[in-house]
């Protein structure tokens, strides 16, 4: 009977290699599903949570204006409302501002500051939400209310139509500065975002564009952001989800009330705050089933924003790969 020889040491290895190989491509994989596994039961829990309200008050439930734990009356549009509201201020003055600052790292600023300015930005993204509510409730909110919001009321708020936006008492806590206050929250992320994306296109294009006399505007503007658009703006999107999602900063000072104002400078709420606040006082079935259900159109918003994203940057993908 011949005996079965050992393996040599190169079919030793070439097994351990298949196994490391195998190992690592399942464990990878278990990983990408728990993502969505995870995903889906996060959604799946606040939807069962939620399946009183939905019940209760059907689609309405998404109409209707009403807030009244002592009649057990829900709606979820001022929060939405307050959400959406909030979310557009913080993106127009921080899209921008993040512009400005990731062109400045990338085009304008000396070396020497670059690298100490960037770590201040990404020093800024690590500090707490509740840091930013506090500060904009003892300080950003007195501010604005002595000494920017009677300004604002006495003239914007006079003009015709675009008035009632901006017409209001200085109370310093409302719409206005929640959306600021978001708006200083997600600069560092979508600036950094562009920053890094800044960084990736070549030398040489800008470069050349140089030799051929074109001025740091017109680089920017034809050779960068054509380069880096669908990173810009996914970049912008993410930062927009931070933003519809923030809860404590955004309870210091949007002003906590159930109603929905044309001015900015009046008081309301968001999905995010109206949970934070009231969970700890849901005493009922359907008061917890409300904010529940109020938890679950939340993530249906983030989805809804960040699927737009998604498509537009495979829109913008197939135009440049075509």
């Amino acid at each position: 009977m011949q005996a079965t020889s050992a393996p040599s040491p190169a079919e030793r290895s070439h097994r351990f290699d298949a196994f490391a190989d195998w190992f690592f491509r399942n464990l990878v994989t278990i990983a990408g599903w728990f993502v969505l596994i995870a995903l889906g039961l996060a959604a799946l829990s606040m939807a069962w949570g939620g399946r009183e309200a939905f019940l209760a008050f059907g689609p309405g439930f998404l109409t209707s204006t009403a807030w009244n734990p002592v009649t057990e009356e829900y709606g979820a549009a001022v929060a939405i409302y307050g959400t959406v509201v909030s979310t557009i201020i913080a993106m127009i003055i921080a899209v921008p501002v993040s512009f400005g600052i990731a062109l400045f790292l990338t085009e304008v600023a000396p070396s020497w500051i670059r690298q100490p300015l960037g770590m201040a930005i990404e020093l800024l993204a690590g500090i707490p939400s509740i840091i930013y509510g506090m500060w904009g409730l003892f300080v950003l909110a007195p501010f604005l209310a002595d000494n920017v919001y009677p300004w604002v009321d006495a003239n914007l708020g006079q003009i015709p139509l675009v008035g009632m936006l901006f017409a209001g008492p200085p109370l310093g806590i409302g719409m206005l500065t929640a959306g600021i206050v978001l708006a200083i929250m997600v600069i560092p992320f979508i600036s950094s975002v562009m920053r890094d994306v800044f960084m990736t296109v070549p030398n040489r294009l800008k470069e050349s564009a140089y030799a051929l006399g074109s001025t740091t505007f017109e680089v920017v503007w034809n050779i960068v952001l054509p380069y880096t658009r669908s990173a810009v703006i996914g970049g912008i999107f993410l930062g927009m989800g931070r933003a519809l999602g923030e809860t404590m900063a955004v309870t210091f000072v949007l002003g906590n009330s159930h109603h929905i104002n044309a001015s900015l400078l009046m008081p309301g709420n968001s999905i995010a705050a109206s949970i934070a606040n009231e969970f700890a006082e849901a005493t009922t079935p359907m008061y917890q089933s409300a904010l529940l259900a109020l938890g679950f159109v939340l993530f249906i918003v983030t989805f809804v924003v960040l699927a737009i994203s998604k498509f537009m940057l495979m829109r913008l993908a197939k135009r440049e790969g075509n």
